[in-house]
């Protein structure tokens, strides 16, 4: 596919997505039938986030991840990554009580990456890593573990409204914007600084963008659960945004350790 449309895509992702959206919602209220609910929760969680994905693939230059293996890192990313965090966060949450937060922080962005490195391992194997792919991927899980987090948190809206589809829409509304500046944004960055010190072969300044990335992006995961004031929270959104996109471009102009030399295509000896 050509840059320029590559580049682009992600808006007829996001029309289309929308239109689909707008025409369940609408069959939902006309009708009145509940069946029209899951389809009504689940376009409401993916429009948004796979419209990023569609967009940050568009910016990583030449088509190097296809759209399989984006596939496996959203699908099973999200769910392996949803679930084994969920059970943890149970003990967590019982144990450490103000401190959880941090706890829940740790404990989510170390489950997405499950999947991520298993694709790392298997792209190592095959003799190529890529600093833009590893951002690309760790987008993709997040979008997975966003989608399906945002799903249950509709769900339990319907549930506690008794039934009220303006709640639901409202929780798909601001998870489903948000997305993009929270799971995506802070799993792409973790797994861009991975392959990055994969590609680098594990220098000092590699794997120490990895471990400043990692507890960044953790720090910022907590300031997400826990802030309440809307200023606060939109400026969490807006640094965790900037950076990922900062980093989107570096991926494509820089090696991470800044010489002129590029890690990312190492062939491994």
């Amino acid at each position: 596919m050509p840059t320029t449309l590559r580049k682009w895509a992600w808006l007829p992702v996001l029309a289309v997505g929308l239109g689909l959206y707008f025409l369940v919602q609408g069959t939902l209220i006309d009708t009145g039938n509940v069946n029209y609910v899951p389809s009504l929760i689940l376009l409401g969680a993916l429009v948004v986030p796979l419209s990023f994905l569609t967009f940050v693939s568009g910016h990583t230059g030449v088509w190097r991840t296809g759209p399989f293996v984006l596939g496996i890192a959203a699908l099973f990313g999200g769910v392996v990554g949803i679930v084994t965090a969920g059970r943890l966060e149970f003990d967590t949450l019982r144990g450490l009580g103000t401190t959880s937060l941090i706890g829940i922080g740790l404990i989510e962005e170390s489950c997405k990456l499950i999947v991520p490195v298993l694709i790392l391992v298997w792209q190592w194997q095959r003799g190529t890593v890529r600093v833009g792919d590893g951002l690309l991927i760790g987008v993709a899980a997040g979008m997975g573990f966003a989608v399906l987090e945002t799903m249950g948190y509709a769900f339990t809206a319907l549930l506690a409204s008794q039934g009220n589809i303006g709640d639901v829409e409202k929780t798909l509304l601001l998870r489903g914007l948000s997305s993009p500046a929270a799971h995506m944004a802070w799993t792409g960055l973790i797994c861009g600084a991975l392959w990055a010190a994969v590609a680098a072969r594990w220098t000092l300044a590699a794997t120490a963008r990895l471990l400043i990335t990692f507890v960044l992006a953790v720090s910022l995961h907590a300031l997400w659960d826990g802030v309440s004031n809307r200023f606060a929270y939109f400026l969490v959104a807006a640094v965790s945004l900037s950076w990922l996109l900062v980093e989107l471009h570096r991926s494509d102009t820089l090696s991470w350790d800044g010489r002129s030399t590029d890690p990312r295509h190492l062939q491994r000896p």
